[in-house]
């Protein structure tokens, strides 16, 4: 599980510097930056950016020797050149049509400068930027200002631009229980309101409750709104559509959909036939997309993956990773309020015929990922096509 940081260092015009030898860095997770950063100012006396990962010498995370592009504006004498240090230039200073805007030399820089100019427009002074953590799927700084202010730069991919709509429909319509979303700018741009408490990653079972009936709010109130949030960006994923997009995206990889789920369609048509309106889905609703200060009610965050849907599949993400009762329990609760808000559906067979195609769906997921982000980064996911397939043809009793 031990992460050893190696960076090939550039300038702000992308101009190689050198390679840094490896560190170790306390948290084995590849997308997390802070530790890297904080062991390059400990390690070399260097303040660095990090830009993207170049390398790994293993096939997946977490832990191993990870090789990152990181920005600095002179290296120390320790660092040693590319070619001693065995690195292609290519791998460095090659575009890459895939790549994101804050995994360019001088990305984030711009980025945290808009964010300062529309906090200091807000009258915020003395704004610095810590970086969090930068991968395929998002680039993450907080940003600390005097009175101890804080907020939060976050910048993601085309893929995921309809985040800052989901934001500004759900500050309307449920205020409180999602980030606040300060400004939106260009490039996948979005300034959020500071959340307190933690992320959830250690929820309990009785956290997970509370967060199931949360989303369960949530979703009550888009039930009404789904042409708006479509309208607005917000993928649309109901019925016909939903097996259209996971054919087309699955359609690289193998085996293919109709090998895995030849009755994709009528399961589809099955679980309509349910009575489960249509709404605003999470698309990821694990408990670390949420956040929680003691007994109040939980925030939930990182909205990228959320699409317009059945939300049956809020449920299965929510019970993934907990022991069969407690699975039982959560979805039972989740079938229990159904039926009060909509009399006469069928929430337990809609679960039952949804849940190899929430493998599928998520298989699709990973599969557009792959098929937007540069090849350097593709480790993070590709592994992840093949198991949700797989997990797609386990029985399901009752399905």
């Amino acid at each position: 599980m031990t992460r050893l940081a190696r960076l090939v260092l550039v300038d702000a015009h992308g101009t190689p510097l050198g390679v840094l030898p490896p560190y170790p860095v306390p948290v084995p997770w590849w997308q997390e930056s802070a530790d890297v950063v904080d062991g390059a100012r400990v390690h070399f006396g260097l303040d660095v950016t990090i830009l993207r990962l170049l390398s790994a010498d293993r096939p997946a995370m977490p832990g191993g020797t990870v090789t990152y592009l990181a920005e600095c504006a002179a290296a120390p004498a320790v660092a040693v050149s590319l070619a001693e240090a065995g690195v292609d230039p290519a791998t460095v200073t090659a575009p890459q049509p895939h790549r994101a805007p804050y995994a360019e030399p001088g990305g984030p820089a711009r980025s945290i400068a808009w964010a300062r100019d529309r906090l200091t427009e807000r009258g915020w002074t003395g704004v610095t930027a810590h970086q969090h953590r930068t991968w395929n799927l998002s680039a993450i700084w907080r940003l600390d200002a005097d009175g101890g202010r804080r907020a939060w730069l976050k910048q993601v991919p085309p893929f995921f631009a309809h985040e800052g709509a989901v934001l500004r429909w759900l500050a309307g319509a449920a205020p409180g229980r999602a980030p606040e979303l300060l400004a939106a700018g260009p490039d996948g741009r979005l300034l959020l309101g500071h959340v307190p408490g933690d992320d959830w990653y250690e929820a309990d079972l009785a956290g997970r409750h509370r967060i199931g009936a949360t989303a369960h709010g949530l979703q009550l109130a888009a039930m009404s709104d789904v042409d708006t949030l479509v309208a607005a960006g917000v993928p649309d994923r109901r019925d016909a559509r939903l097996a259209q997009w996971i054919r087309s995206t699955l359609a690289p990889h193998r085996p293919a959909v109709d090998e895995v789920l030849p009755d994709l369609d009528e399961r589809l048509a099955a679980a309509r036939g349910c009575g489960l309106p249509d709404t605003l889905v999470h698309g990821d609703l694990h408990p670390g997309n949420t956040r929680v200060a003691g007994a109040g009610d939980p925030v939930v965050i990182d909205w990228g993956d959320s699409f317009v849907g059945n939300p049956v599949f809020d449920i299965l993400r929510l019970s993934e990773r907990v022991d069969d009762d407690a699975a039982a329990g959560l979805r039972a609760a989740w079938a229990a309020r159904w039926r009060a808000a909509v009399p006469g559906c069928d929430p337990e067979t809609a679960i039952a015929v949804l849940r190899p195609v929430a493998e599928v769906r998520s298989a699709a997921v990973y599969a557009d990922f792959l098929a937007n982000i540069e090849p350097a980064e593709h480790p993070y996911h590709i592994a992840d096509v093949p198991r949700c397939l797989e997990a797609a043809r386990r029985p399901t009793v009752g399905a």
